[in-house]
């Protein structure tokens, strides 16, 4: 037959439930890190490391780019003021969707409003290279 186990009186509901809210057993527990201030000289030398690795290469790059605008018209890069006379997908790329489609109703493009971007784009270029490839007295001005 089955013995009943006995269980004997029930415990105080204080030491079931534990109001600790770290659970680990105390021997566990480490006091709380100090942090100790770092001293006045290395402050200084990050501070010297900050200005020679940000500061002076912006100045260097500032003045590099200052020597660009000497004895000059029109845009401040010489290379991209002559690639975007060359290039019209520069100019359509640089050109927001609103733009893109005015100039598409200036070309006569048809459905432009309908277009993506994306088609829009290719639609406006393969219109420059046809208006490019005609004869100069058949173009609009």
């Amino acid at each position: 037959m089955a013995q009943r186990l006995s269980r004997g009186p029930l415990p105080p509901l204080a030491s079931v439930v534990t109001l600790d809210p770290n659970p680990s057993p105390p021997e566990q527990r480490l006091p709380p890190r100090q942090l100790h201030p770092l001293p006045k000289g290395l402050i200084e030398l990050y501070g010297l490391l900050a200005v020679l690795f940000v500061l002076v290469p912006e100045w260097m790059a500032g003045g590099a780019l200052g020597g660009f605008k000497e004895g000059r018209d029109g845009s401040q890069l010489p290379v991209t003021a002559s690639a975007w006379r060359r290039v019209p997908e520069l100019r359509l790329a640089a050109m927001g969707l609103a733009e893109l489609r005015v100039l598409a109703k200036a070309l006569r493009i048809q459905g432009y409003a309908s277009l993506r971007r994306d088609r829009l784009t290719v639609q406006l270029l393969k219109r420059l290279q046809w208006l490019q490839s005609l004869p100069a007295w058949l173009r609009r001005s």
